[in-house]
């Protein structure tokens, strides 16, 4: 399938244009204190012409077979492309956290940094992150490092997402 520019994007999208869509796929989590787990995971980047994409990413608890035990994390928020290939990500959680990430995009590989972050009072402490979004052999992959609740930075997540067909 060839790739093309979905209509109507802002022109300083387009070097993000290959995230646009619906990627669903498997991942694996561990964390001190969290026992290992599988989950399935579903990121929507679509746009409206303004210049950022809009982002929404959920997921479910999963068993060795890959049914469904329960929902999981949910975040939606929105990436802003800057000039020198920088990008500004803001991202709302279900559990209470709102953070500010900022980045780097080379081609289809892109790197965030936690910049500032609010918990609301009955939410975990989050005090790092490192986010990595690229596309590998055709599909997303993405991994986030968090440094949680006295812990340090350390992996947390990783998923592998198929591009699904509209």
């Amino acid at each position: 399938m060839a790739f093309t520019i979905p209509e109507g994007l802002h022109a300083d999208l387009n070097p993000l244009a290959w995230l646009v869509g619906t990627w669903r796929g498997k991942g694996r989590g561990e964390y001190p204190n969290i026992e290992g787990f599988e989950y399935a995971h579903e990121v929507v980047f679509n746009h409206d012409g303004r210049p950022f994409l809009n982002y929404y990413s959920r997921s479910w608890i999963i068993d060795a077979e890959g049914e469904i035990i329960r929902p999981a994390a949910s975040e939606t928020g929105f990436w802003r492309v800057k000039p020198n290939n920088v990008l500004e990500v803001l991202i709302s959680h279900n559990t209470g956290i709102t953070e500010g990430w900022v980045g780097q995009f080379d081609g289809p590989k892109i790197q965030l940094v936690l910049d500032q972050g609010y918990s609301a009072p009955s939410a975990k402490i989050v005090t790092a992150g490192v986010r990595l979004y690229g596309l590998v052999a055709g599909e997303l992959f993405f991994a986030y490092d968090m440094a949680a609740e006295g812990q340090e930075l350390q992996a947390h997540i990783w998923s592998s997402l198929e591009r699904q067909s509209e």
